[in-house]
């Protein structure tokens, strides 16, 4: 196949996606919106013979203090076929273009998943105390392909970001629990969770929990409840104004894009959460929860009737975000993989971020200016 690669409105990009059955939140036109301190622009892929879009990318620029230089990014994308042998006549023009315009290095995020394992594997790998890591345990499943996208990518001249195997904080997350929807009912998904999971979804209606669909104007409830979890959890939340222009930006693009939901008992609400959908791909975004009031299990009622409207909406995969690889039980994070293990769902691990640097001077200034902050 011959390719061209140019620059496209945002209405072709989105009917692009629109044509897929998913794609990653981070890679629809409105996302660049969302992340507004960032330049953006949309690329698209087309079959010389045929004129067809075959592929597109949403590409966010951030410049380099001072200079009209900058690091251009693409968030789990771009959304191309990554098994193509032809790869690098896929991502040669796009660095060029890149370049042409001020880029001097290039982080991706090819959507390509490397290998998953299953609730029983990640147990079995906890209650050995010589495993300290996800990637130590056998996995269920492998994908070959995946390992060639990598040569391929190395034999370009990409390389693999280290981001330690967590991949939180400015760097979309390598490792991620993902819950499978397809060809299953939901009484043989619910048995699929472990019993202290169906104890706790028990517990919470019984004490009369009601989940509700919140809206614009519950936010500041949202805001309230995600403050309170930042603390707790030692991390630095943002504001208030970026879930407002979350909201509006993307519900503009598609009004089932983002939701809210909230945990309500005896009239507060004592956990909440954001879910995006993107074709038959639905993610829980963010989480907030309360100090109090924990026993009553509003997180495991919150997360239970998310995944049954997922369901209900024909999603193919419900998707818990992010996990860190640490099987260690004295890791601050072990927690995350330990709650999310209990939907019976699977862990996967994504091929990770990869740079190219354009010019390999200010990539290395990049690199030193990003290990000091």
């Amino acid at each position: 196949m011959s390719l061209t690669l140019r620059t496209i409105s945002r209405e072709q990009h989105l009917a692009y996606i629109q044509s897929l059955p998913s794609a990653s939140h981070c890679q629809v036109p409105a996302w660049a919106d969302v992340k507004n301190e960032w330049r953006s622009e949309n690329l698209g892929w087309f079959d010389d013979k045929s004129g067809q879009m075959v592929g597109a990318g949403l590409v966010l620029y951030r410049q380099l203090p001072k200079v009209k230089r900058y690091l251009a990014y693409l968030p789990e994308g771009p959304v191309i076929n990554w098994y193509a042998p032809n790869l690098d006549e896929w991502l040669q023009p796009m660095l060029s273009h890149l370049k042409s315009q001020g880029a001097f290095t290039v982080k991706m995020g090819p959507p390509v998943i490397i290998r998953r394992w299953d609730a029983t594997a990640i147990k079995a790998g906890i209650a050995d105390q010589d495993i300290k890591r996800l990637r130590d345990v056998e996995a269920t499943f492998i994908e070959p392909r995946a390992f060639e996208v990598a040569e391929r990518l190395r034999r370009m001249g990409w390389q693999q970001g280290e981001d330690g195997g967590a991949g939180f904080g400015d760097v979309q997350p390598r490792y991620v629990y993902q819950v499978p929807l397809e060809n299953r009912s939901l009484d043989d998904i619910l048995k699929n969770f472990n019993q202290l999971w169906r104890r706790n979804i028990k517990k919470a209606e019984k004490a009369g929990v009601q989940v509700i669909q919140g809206g614009y104007d519950d936010l500041p409830v949202w805001q309230q409840l995600y403050e309170i979890t930042a603390e707790r959890d030692h991390f630095r939340p943002r504001p208030l104004s970026y879930f407002q222009r979350m909201w509006t930006r993307l519900n503009a693009e598609d009004p089932n894009r983002m939701r809210l939901y909230l945990a309500v008992h005896e009239g507060e609400a004592v956990s909440a959460a954001t879910m995006l959908t993107v074709g038959r791909h639905v993610w829980y975004s963010y989480g907030a929860s309360a100090n109090h009031k924990r026993e009553v299990r509003p997180s495991n009622a919150m997360q239970w009737r998310m995944l049954r409207d997922a369901y209900a909406m024909g999603a193919s995969v419900y998707d818990l975000r992010g996990i860190s690889d640490s099987l260690d039980e004295n890791d601050h994070l072990f927690g995350l993989i330990q709650f999310k293990v209990g939907t019976g769902g699977q862990a996967a691990e994504y091929l990770g971020e990869w740079d190219f640097p354009l010019n390999k001077l200010l990539h290395k200034a990049l690199d030193i200016y990003m290990s000091r902050r």
